[in-house]
């Protein structure tokens, strides 16, 4: 049996990628079960560890406490939640579960579910680790994207995260703890994206340790083509104009790149155009809009999700740091191909002038002329085909699942 450890289920990027890979596994015959701190709706073989009022309770405590742990640090309330300290925890090592598991299998597992201490003594248990990263907060100090800092490389200190960067500051005391803690981990890492297995491989904290890249997965047949006036109908979108996507689960992170967006809309050519905008954030937020701006807010139901890429042309994705975007990946599957900057994984997930279009990171023009290239080139749908097909083949329950069964078999016969 594989368990699935994981903070949040069907929630944010991470939690709604191991949900996903949880039911690939089973589609796939894989006895696996999922953990996470509280359930988001029911799912076969998924359990909560906050299965009692008073563990919900202790969970939102850890989670308070977790956070407030980090509060004397801070540089300022931008970097709130882009560093985990990993003090508070569960220790799950009782649990029937752990108990069970032949692999544990871990992904995003911050703000208050897992602490290193709960990670130390599931190391300890000597049961073959594997680890899916999200993001870095593996391998770096405390940080979940590194913004540029490559402390990371040799020894994390003078953290830009914090209010006083020092020698010896927590960044410092985490990298430590960790190197620690891997030392003789049982721990395999896996990242969806090459870019990510790279960092991996160049990390002070992980150089030298067993990793490889397996991408998220999809339900293809979930998230697929539709028909495009019904989907706008549903949301009271216009039939006649070319809608632009911006979607995430926070749409005013910065490290969402909204503001390169709201600058290449900028652009007289784009005058025509009608922008969308989904998830969480206030209509208010996207006033500065140069276009008419149509704001459908957090959608959680997953029926809607596919209306919503099926009524749009395109996605854009203006990303400054990603890693194997569920958006990216979600849209295409619906054959609604993308313009995302060339950070992170998402030149992996979009083939420039095949499946949409990669420009230069931070640059409003260049975003601006991939929306344009996209508009014209796609008006026999043969972007979209593309698209649709780069996800059947990379990023299908089946492909997916199939890689993560072979992995666990050679972990566990050591082939």
């Amino acid at each position: 049996m594989v368990l699935q450890l994981s903070t949040f289920h069907w929630e944010g990027g991470a939690g709604v990628a191991a949900a996903r890979l949880h039911q690939a596994l089973l589609n796939a015959g894989v006895d696996s079960h999922l953990m996470v701190s509280e359930i988001s709706r029911p799912g076969p073989q998924t359990a909560a560890w906050a299965d009692s009022a008073w563990k919900s309770r202790k969970a939102r405590v850890n989670f308070v406490m977790e956070r407030l742990s980090f509060l004397p640090y801070e540089k300022d309330k931008s970097v709130r939640f882009a560093f985990s300290p990993a003090a508070i925890g569960a220790d799950i090592t009782d649990h029937p579960l752990v108990k069970q598991a032949r692999i544990i299998h871990l992904h995003w597992i911050n703000f208050g579910f897992l602490s290193l201490k709960s990670l130390e003594k599931l190391f300890a248990l000597g049961k073959p680790i594997v680890w899916t990263l999200h993001d870095m907060w593996a391998f770096t100090g405390g940080c979940h994207y590194n913004r540029g800092c490559e402390r990371y490389l040799s020894h994390c200190c003078y953290c830009p995260y914090l209010k006083k960067p020092g020698e010896y500051d927590i960044a410092f005391a985490q990298f430590e703890k960790k190197q620690g803690l891997y030392k003789s981990a049982p721990v395999t890492f896996v990242s969806p994206s090459r870019w990510l297995d790279a960092l991996v491989q160049k990390a002070g904290l992980t150089n030298g340790k067993p990793s490889l890249t397996i991408p998220n997965c999809i339900d293809t047949d979930f998230f697929k083509p539709g028909n495009r006036n019904e989907a706008r109908r549903t949301f009271g979108l216009p039939a006649d104009k070319k809608l632009l996507l911006f979607a995430g689960a926070n749409t005013q992170d910065p490290r969402k790149g909204y503001t390169y967006f709201q600058k290449a809309m900028q652009d007289p050519n784009l005058a025509d155009t009608e922008v969308v905008i989904l998830g969480k954030g206030k209509e208010e937020d996207f006033r500065n809009m140069p276009v008419k701006t149509h704001f459908l807010g957090k959608i959680s139901d997953a029926y809607q999700m596919v209306q919503a890429y099926n009524a749009a042309d395109m996605l854009i994705v203006p990303s400054l740091e990603d890693n194997l975007p569920n958006t990216v990946m979600e849209a295409m599957s619906c054959g609604t191909p993308a313009v995302g900057f060339d950070t992170g994984g998402i030149p992996e997930m979009i083939g420039h002038l095949e499946s949409g279009f990669i420009t230069a990171p931070k640059s409003a023009s260049a975003l601006s002329e991939g929306i344009q290239w996209l508009l014209k080139n796609n008006v026999d749908g043969s972007v979209s085909e593309n698209a649709r097909k780069k996800v059947l083949q990379d990023y299908s329950e089946a492909v997916v699942a199939a890689q993560y069964a072979q992995l666990y078999d050679s972990l566990l016969h050591g082939q």
